[in-house]
């Protein structure tokens, strides 16, 4: 087994004891938890677009490092903004899927949750 499945084994053991009843966590779930970390894990009810777009947050966070998006600013309502790179459009599916989750490796990595 690759250390980099060992490693996403751990990541699915976190949000399996942390936010569910032992279910295996989609990505889907996975980006939506990260998104609101990022927003600072505020705690209020979200709409279907807030939803999205903490989705879409967490993937503009995980994929900076690699050079997809840079930061911009946080907005009055302390959003995130982010500026798009390059596309991801270039990668094949697979490509993609092993991209994300080696970022959501590094970002439990560097804050110290795996």
């Amino acid at each position: 087994m690759s250390e980099s499945s060992v490693e996403w084994k751990k990541v699915i053991g976190f949000f399996k004891r942390k936010f569910t009843d032992g279910e295996h966590p989609d990505m889907d779930t996975i980006l939506f938890l990260i998104g609101v970390q990022e927003l600072g894990g505020i705690k209020k009810q979200f709409t279907r677009d807030d939803k999205i777009n903490l989705m879409h947050v967490a993937t503009c966070k995980l994929l900076e490092p690699f050079g997809y998006y840079k930061f911009e600013k946080t907005d009055h309502e302390a959003w995130p903004h982010y500026q798009q790179l390059k596309s991801m459009s270039a990668l094949l599916p697979e490509q993609q899927d092993k991209l994300i989750k080696d970022a959501i490796i590094r970002y439990f990595k560097t804050n110290g949750l795996i």
